[in-house]
């Protein structure tokens, strides 16, 4: 047996628990460990209601049904897209559960006259895989899958439309979204350490371009400034790059949504494509951002819903690291239930590559003249940025047990499989042991707890 902690008196440790997928993993911390969380934002007190108010009431825009009133086709012509977000992000969809945005848009398009099959629902993979069947069934329900056009975007299409250069680049639109006579965008509002907050504009760019719109969405250059962060939106260039480009698909209406702690509704906001999410982004704002007056040797997180893989991961790592100190200790907790717990073949090419030339390598590589760009580098830049501010690969804590142990000991960092080698496949030992160790590792360590995980932003105000 690990005996992690025969030389520490756990004797007075509080307990906390820790979001895993849909429920929670029970562990113990040393009393002076913080926990670092949203503000308390309440779920909508009438939720139903209060979306529906939000379709009648929008943001400096025309109404749903004012939208189609004004076409000149006739209504039974017109065709619709509607853009929503890929299994990376946990929207609201579902329309048999309460508190869904997806059957208000259906109710209004079909009560004026639209017909079903002039419907398209158009999946924003971006760059990611297709999404399952599976997942279709269980995000957006069997009368949604059985009755509408559900289409996952592929940025290798042939045919996708152009739109013109935005900032030098070529850009192309899907063109089952840009063809049709309405065009409908859909997504959550949650910080994004890359664009500031996701939503909105983000629907259309990265969610439906071609893949050299990607690439420089993702390029080394703005992956590299220091205003692609979360909650940064001023001098952002993946913000503004993005915004441009959705305003030139002429998205007729947005539908933005936020969710609390206990992934509850908690607001949204439709109507006009930049200014319903900027009243989105405020009200994030005022839950997500948290500023804290400390730094600490050991923080505790996780990945959120949204840690399919370890590709998408990174984001838990990085809202931890304006809490930590120089040479402290990060461990984070990431389900990684994809089909693929690492991520694509292109990614765990690079992050083998990463591996073999160093941290502090990687960046100069990518920008030199002979390489070529490769689909998902943007992340393993990320990740190089990361280890570089957290001060080396063994400061972080990876704690998964749906990655193989041989394959989670040849990515960067310090594999969680290291603190249960007598049980591989219990989590809940393996996150005990490691925060074990971490406290073991200084004497009367500071330690903070960040409870959502990637939902909160933190700010030094030191």
């Amino acid at each position: 047996m690990n005996d992690y902690n025969k030389n520490l008196n756990t004797s007075d440790w509080k307990k906390i628990n820790i979001e895993y997928l849909d429920d929670y993993i029970s562990l113990k911390v040393p009393p002076v460990c913080e926990t670092l969380q949203l503000e308390p934002t309440p779920a909508l007190a009438e939720t139903k209601k209060e979306i529906e108010n939000a379709f009648e009431n929008p943001v400096n825009s025309r109404t749903i049904d004012e939208i189609i009133a004004n076409q000149s086709k006739p209504t039974g012509e017109i065709t619709v897209a509607i853009a929503v977000s890929d299994n990376t992000r946990p929207v609201p969809y579902h329309c048999e559960q309460d508190g869904n945005i997806l059957s208000p848009i259906l109710t209004r398009l079909e009560r004026t006259g639209i017909r079903k099959e002039n419907i398209k629902i158009i999946i924003g993979t971006g760059t990611h895989a297709p999404t399952s069947s599976q997942w279709k069934k269980e995000s957006f329900g069997d009368k949604v899958v059985e009755n509408y056009q559900l289409i996952d975007h592929d940025c290798y299409a042939k045919d996708l439309i152009p739109i013109g250069d935005v900032m030098g680049v070529p850009v192309k639109i899907n063109r089952d979204f840009i063809k049709a006579d309405i065009h409908i965008i859909t997504g959550l509002v949650e910080t994004h350490f890359m664009a500031g907050a996701s939503g909105g504009r983000k629907a259309v760019c990265p969610g439906m371009v071609n893949l050299e719109a990607t690439q420089v969405f993702h390029g080394p250059e703005f992956m590299a400034n220091e205003n692609a962060d979360n909650l940064l939106f001023t001098d952002n260039p993946c913000h503004e790059f993005a915004l441009e480009v959705a305003r030139r698909v002429n998205v007729d209406f947005a539908v933005n949504v936020l969710i609390n702690g206990e992934h509850q509704v908690c607001g949204i906001y439709t109507g006009d494509l930049k200014q319903s999410h900027q009243k989105a982004v405020d009200k994030l704002k005022d839950f997500s951002l948290i500023h804290i007056k400390k730094e600490y040797d050991i923080v505790l997180t996780h990945g959120g819903k949204g840690a399919v893989n370890h590709y998408q991961s990174i984001k838990g790592a990085w809202g931890a690291l304006p809490a930590l100190k120089k040479g402290g200790h990060i461990i984070l907790l990431a389900h990684n239930q994809d089909d693929e717990p690492i991520g694509s073949q292109y990614y765990k090419d690079l992050m083998k590559k990463f591996a073999e030339v160093g941290l502090g390598n990687f960046y100069p590589l990518i920008c030199s003249d002979n390489w070529e760009f490769t689909h998902d580098q943007w992340e393993a830049q990320k990740w190089e940025q990361f280890f570089n501010r957290i001060g080396g690969y063994n400061q972080l804590i990876y704690c998964t047990t749906n990655i193989s142990p041989e394959v989670l000991a040849a990515l960067p960092g310090k594999s969680g499989y290291d603190f249960i080698k007598d049980s591989p496949q219990d989590i809940t030992t393996m996150l005990q042991n490691a925060i074990y160790y971490c406290v073991s590792q200084k004497k009367d360590p500071s330690m903070a707890f960040i409870k959502e995980g990637p939902y909160v932003v933190l700010r030094k105000n030191i």
